[in-house]
């Protein structure tokens, strides 16, 4: 990637730093218990360290980094029991969030998906993982943050980053070239108008998902 133009902000730094160790880590270039040091990181893009440690307390933030006594940050792990985990736990709470959502949905929340779903097309052309993967969470993220209930969204803001670096694994093994198909399907149940044929085809959504060994 290249290194930073100095008339750049500092801001415009700090995320510039921010996005290429996030695509790194879940691009498996980073791998687990990799140690991410702040000058060699400052060096590499010829900046001053406070920019990197910004970075850095962003990524400690989403858990995609730790903090290790006498090691500094370092990539976190990951393992299956976590993602076998999650994907329960998300079953329920997004056939509950698709199943509050339907009935408020308006011509623009669909315009909305299918925007997402278009954009997911164009990203596979691009072959750019980390868009790929922030477009499927939005996707699903919608309805988390439209069915109205905080504690439901809360819930989802945790398991978030920890469902798109699982994704990202898998993308390494399984094509996504039908991955905007697939949510092109998803609309057609919600415009059924039935809640249990739209649940249904979420979950059956969430199973194409191979839960990958890990550990």
């Amino acid at each position: 990637m290249a290194e930073q133009e100095p008339n750049l902000s500092m801001h415009s730094i700090s995320e510039h730093i921010y996005l290429w160790l996030k695509q790194g880590i879940l691009a498996g270039e980073l791998q687990p218990g990799t140690r991410l040091i702040v000058l060699d990181i400052a060096r590499k893009f010829r900046v001053s360290q406070a920019p990197v440690r910004e970075a850095l307390e962003r990524l400690k933030q989403e858990g995609l980094i730790n903090g290790v006594p006498n090691k500094g940050s370092v990539v976190s792990d990951i393992t299956s029991k976590e993602i076998r985990d999650l994907f329960v736990l998300r079953e329920i709470i997004e056939g509950f969030a698709v199943r509050e959502t339907m009935p408020r949905m308006t011509d623009g929340d669909y315009a909305f998906l299918e925007r997402t779903v278009s954009g997911m097309d164009d990203a596979n052309k691009m072959r750019d993982t980390l868009r790929i993967l922030e477009l499927d969470m939005e996707f699903h993220g919608f309805f988390y943050r439209r069915c109205d209930n905080q504690a439901i969204l809360g819930l989802w803001n945790d398991m978030r980053t920890k469902i798109m670096r699982f994704m990202a694994i898998s993308n390494r093994y399984y094509t996504t070239d039908g991955l905007a198909d697939w949510h092109r399907l998803l609309i057609d149940a919600l415009k059924s108008g039935n809640p249990e044929t739209a649940e249904k085809a979420f979950v059956e959504h969430m199973h194409s998902y191979k839960i990958i060994h890990l550990d």
